[in-house]
Order: C-alpha cells, then structure tokens, then sequence
C-alpha cells in the first residue's frame, strides 16, 4: 500500500535508500572507536553486553514497526507519544531526540576532522569541521533524494568494510585464511587469559553501559520511511531485518576482534579494537584502513542526524509544538528552516567543543547520553497503548505485530529502567553523571511541555491535519476537537 508523505514533504526516497539506510544506521562510529573500552572492561564476556543490548534493540524496533507501519511519519516515536500518551509526551520525547542528535553532530563533525588533519594537516582541525558540517548541510538542503543517494554509499562502505572484515577474521580464526599466520588467532581466547568473564559477571552490565548508545541510529528508517515511496513496506522490511543486522554487524565482528586477539592485549587499547585486530593479520597500512572506514562512518553520521534532527523538528512544527516555520517546506519537499535552525545549534556546539571542552561540551554530551535510553522507555509505553486504538480503529494496518503482546513489551521496559537504575550506580566511566545530568534536562523540558499544555499554547496536527488537537480525556485518546 502505497501513502503519502506528511504535508509538504515528498516520496524522494527509493527503495534502495531506504534498505541501506536500515542496514547503516545500526552501524555507527560507535562500534569502531567505542569497543575497545568495552573489551577491556568486560573481556571476552563483552559479547554478552553486545547481545544483551542487541536483543533490547531489537525488540524495541519491533514495537516502533509495529506503530510505523500503521501509521508513517517523519515525526515517528514522537508522533506516536504524542498520539498514544499525550501532548507533553510527544513534546518532550521530541525536542530530547533533537538535543541529542545536534550535539551528536559536534561529536562527529569534531572526530572526522581529526583524521582528516592528520591526512592534511595544512588546515586547522576546526577548519575541517566547518567544511564537513557545511558540505553535507548542502546536501540535506538539495532534495530528500540527495540525501538519501548519500548515506546509500556512506552506508554502503560501512556495510562492504564490516561484512569484509567478519568474513576475512573468521577465516583467520578457523586457520584457513591463505598468506595469513596469525599466532595469536583462535577460540582459545575466549576461554584463556582469565576465562570468558575475567573481571567478573559484574563486568557484563558496566559493558552494557559502555555499548549501548552505539545502537542509537537504528530507528532512522522509520523516520525516513515517511517520505519513501511504499512506507508501510519499507518499515515492515526493516524491522524485519533488525534481527541479522544487529547479529552480523555488532556480534559477528566482536567476536571475531575478540578471537583473533586476546582481550588484555595490550595494541586494543593503544590502536583500537578493529585496528589492532587488522594488524595482527598483518595487512599492510590497517590503520589508515580502518581511519577511512571511521571516516565514512562519521559522514553518514552527520548526514543521517542532520536529517533526523530536522524531521524530527519539522514533525514537531506541524503539531505546534516548535515554530511554525519548522513545518514550511521548500519546492523540493525539504523543511528548510528546521536544517539551518539544526545545524546552527551543530555549529554552537562545535564551537563549545574548542573554547570549553571540558566544561560545557562535557555538560552537553553527557546530559544528552542517556536520551537513547529514555526514548526506548517512550516507544514502549507508547506502544502497550497505541496497539489498542490500532486494534480498534483499523486492525488491518497491524502487518508488523510486536511479539508476546504486553508481557515482553512491560519486560522490555523494566530492562531499560534496570540499565537505568545500575547507571547510577557507575561513577567510574560517568553513568551516575550522565543520568542526572540527562534527567535533569528532561525535566526542564518536560516542565515546559506540562506548562504549554495547561496554558493551552499551540495547536498539534494529528495525522498531517493541521488545526486540530487530541485531548485524553481517560477514554479515548483520539478523540479530536477542531481549533478554530
């Protein structure tokens, strides 16, 4: 089934864009720069960590397939909390996936023009960040199509270099890669040097910690599927497929860096995971390999949260709950001033990352580091609802059905509070911090929604239609009356 894009945007998307734009957005910089600390902290039992953190991922996108593929939109979980829990939920969920993905942008745009001084180091580093922010804000600013035609080859280099990599490791593992004598290779690492779980099963949560916001990403397609071709399908295809992606791409290839190495040695921390684990095959220039790789993986990072942050900005417009400009759209369906109110708050935040590093980027990073998490909560509490008023409304749009319906979804939700709660209880790599931090955002802007709401200011859209607002009176959280 075919639908149309939300009001002014435009099916610009192929199908194409859309697979690999699932397929790349489980697959972040995070994997390639993150997993080191990861494997030093948790061994060999970091598999545990990763699949753990995997299995909640692909659970909650089932939940938001589910809402999805019954109703597209590029507001996605937000438009569903919106609908589902109310106006202050949406709201909130809403501008703390914009503040995340806009200091996510600094973080990027900050780590691509390190490797790319390295390679020319005649111009400064902020220089490079400035270049590479404004490049693919160009791009964003061209058409939805121009977009997605970039993260199709940003997402497929990722996607070619991580497959190479399992294929090649594991052959070097099992001692039937050609050329190569790697002594060090086998699945005696995961049992020698101090067992599969050498810091103890305590180590397995603090992994967790350490891994989960390098998920963050896979819920990209939903947003975009708003302005693909079929919707429905693409949402359907990649939830469907989050199964694989997660297993091949985050277990697959850290189980095959944990195997060719033991985990304390000690080039993971001095070069990287995937780096070290490259040269221990020796393959000739593995660092620079593997900088270009990280170099993709930032760019469609950026790519991919400019136009996350601005759909999601342009969503929340057209429910009255940012400017009313957010929500104007050009010629070619692209929602203008939402990319440059994005990005110029991508460009602030890059500034705070030269003059204050250690003071307000930190402040911003780490209040935004538990976003990841409190989104999930949002999805699944949206969802334990939103399957009634589908149920109810149009049973016929449930072609993607969230499993074990409500106990894995109430399990699901007690995970991520369980993750939450044992952050606080981590003071060594910043966890108590970063949850405080981020909870106390959330309570600024979840104070703001509240107030909004009471006063009445704005007027949401429901459905794309413009004018009109939900009011949860208890019963029926559709029930809409018209304003004006």
């Amino acid at each position: 089934m075919t639908s149309q894009p939300p009001s002014g945007l435009q099916a610009g998307l192929k199908n194409r864009h859309l697979s690999m734009i699932a397929i790349g957005g489980v697959i972040g910089a995070g994997l390639f720069v993150g997993s080191s600390s990861g494997i030093r902290t948790a061994g060999p039992g970091i598999l545990l960590s990763y699949a753990l953190v995997g299995t909640l991922v692909v659970l909650v996108m089932r939940m938001l397939g589910e809402m999805s593929a019954a109703n597209p939109t590029s507001g996605s979980f937000s438009a569903h909390a919106d609908r589902a829990l109310g106006r202050w939920a949406g709201f909130s969920i809403g501008w703390l996936y914009w503040f995340f993905w806009v200091v996510v942008l600094a973080v990027e745009a900050t780590a691509g023009a390190t490797i790319l001084e390295g390679w020319v180091p005649a111009v400064p580093q902020w220089a490079w960040a400035l270049i590479v922010m404004m490049v693919l804000t160009a791009t964003n600013l061209v058409s939805v199509g121009s977009y997605g035609e970039f993260e199709f080859w940003f997402a497929g280099i990722k996607v070619v270099a991580i497959s190479a990599f399992v294929v090649i490791g594991g052959l070097a593992v099992f001692g039937v890669l050609p050329g190569v004598d790697s002594d060090k290779a086998g699945l005696s690492n995961l049992t020698d040097h101090g067992g599969f779980l050498p810091n103890g099963p305590g180590a397995i949560l603090t992994g967790v910690l350490l891994v989960v916001f390098s998920f963050m990403g896979s819920e990209i397609a939903t947003l975009a599927a708003g302005e693909s071709e079929d919707p429905q399908r693409a949402v359907t295809k990649s939830t469907n497929s989050i199964i694989w992606r997660v297993g091949v791409f985050y277990l697959g290839s850290i189980f095959v860096v944990v195997t060719l190495l033991p985990w304390n040695d000690p080039s993971i921390k001095e070069k990287g995971s995937y780096v070290a684990a490259l040269d221990s095959l020796g393959i000739a220039h593995a660092g620079q390999i593997m900088n270009f790789i990280v170099l993709t993986s930032v760019l469609s990072c950026l790519n991919s949260g400019l136009y996350t942050a601005s759909r999601m900005a342009f969503s929340l417009g057209q429910r009255g709950d940012a400017p009313k400009a957010f929500a104007r759209t050009t010629s070619r369906g692209v929602p203008l001033a939402a990319i440059i109110a994005s990005v110029v708050f991508g460009f602030v935040a890059v500034f705070f990352n030269y003059k204050f590093p250690d003071s307000v980027f930190l402040f911003l990073v780490n209040s935004s580091g538990a976003v990841a998490l409190f989104v999930w909560l949002v999805i699944c509490f949206s969802q334990l609802r939103m399957r009634k008023i589908i149920e109810r409304e149009s049973p016929e749009k449930l072609v993607v059905r969230m499993w074990l319906y409500p106990y894995l979804t109430w399990a699901t939700a007690a995970l991520i509070v369980f993750v939450l709660g044992y952050m606080l209880t981590d003071t060594e790599h910043d966890g108590r911090e970063t949850v405080l931090l981020s909870l106390l955002v959330a309570a600024v802007v979840l104070a703001i929604a509240v107030v909004r709401q009471r006063t009445g200011r704005g007027s949401a859209a429901v459905d794309g239609r413009p004018g009109t607002h939900t009011v949860d009176d208890g019963d029926d959280v559709n029930d809409v009356v018209k304003v004006g």
